[in-house]
């Protein structure tokens, strides 16, 4: 039987105040002060959507008082899950913080049991996704794919030391890091059963006007949409540095 899950949209927003007087001025590095301002406050929003998609956050309705949020990946994964002692995660639909355990060394064992763990559940993921510090653990791991990189006689020989790809026996893995979530998480994600919806994409609004200078608000409304949280996996618990 199927059960019907939702999520909340969560808003996030950025804003700009540039004074009048900075069109009039022959600035370093930039024409427009404005624009140069807007293009930062895009970057820092998506930043900002996807450090919520990442992180162990359960939904909130919101009220007049409360803020709305989008339940994370860490409130969603549940089924398959390696986890640390006293960690885990009851339910897999977003409404609950996954519980976290006692951190432990990121180990090849731990990724290739959930990675059968999906398999079992009937899912195929293809994306791996780490932090900085747990990118260089994966790095050592025996199933990355060999690399080769043909070098001219005459120029100076190429080494690559970065895993990008993770062949185990259910399925390859892209390795992806992954600044803006959790180092202590390690994703396993079938893109085909995540996605991000926009209720209100990303966009600027002009401000009323209040003294000498313009101002801008950039803004977005958005939320995960995790269509079967059994098609993902996740090896939580992880040391950090």
């Amino acid at each position: 039987a199927t059960t019907r899950v939702g999520n909340y949209t969560h808003i996030r927003r950025r804003t700009a105040i540039i004074a009048d007087n900075l069109s009039a001025q022959d600035l370093a590095g930039r024409n427009d002060e404005l624009s140069y301002q807007l293009a930062k406050r895009g970057k820092e929003i998506k930043r900002d959507i996807e450090k919520v998609l990442c992180d162990n956050n359960a939904q909130v309705a919101g009220s007049s008082s409360t803020a709305r949020e989008t339940g994370g990946l860490g409130a969603w994964i549940a089924t398959n899950e390696n986890v640390g002692t006293g960690g885990g995660l009851t339910t897999g639909d977003g409404t609950t913080a996954r519980t976290d355990g006692t951190p432990r060394d990121f180990t090849e064992t731990m990724l290739k049991d959930a990675m059968q763990q999906a398999y079992t559940s009937g899912g195929q993921p293809s994306v791996l996704m780490v932090g900085p510090h747990n990118k260089t653990v994966v790095s050592g791991f025996a199933g990355i794919a060999a690399q080769r990189f043909m070098a001219p006689s005459e120029s100076p020989t190429t080494i690559i030391g970065a895993a990008d790809v993770y062949m185990s026996d259910f399925g390859t893995l892209n390795v992806i890091p992954n600044r803006f979530q959790r180092e202590r998480d390690a994703f396993l994600l079938d893109p085909e059963y995540a996605s991000v919806c926009y209720l209100r994409p990303i966009q600027q609004v002009e401000l009323a006007k209040t003294g000498d200078a313009e101002k801008r608000m950039v803004i977005a409304e958005f939320g995960l949409k995790v269509l079967n949280e059994a098609a993902h996996a996740g090896v939580f618990d992880l040391t950090t540095s």
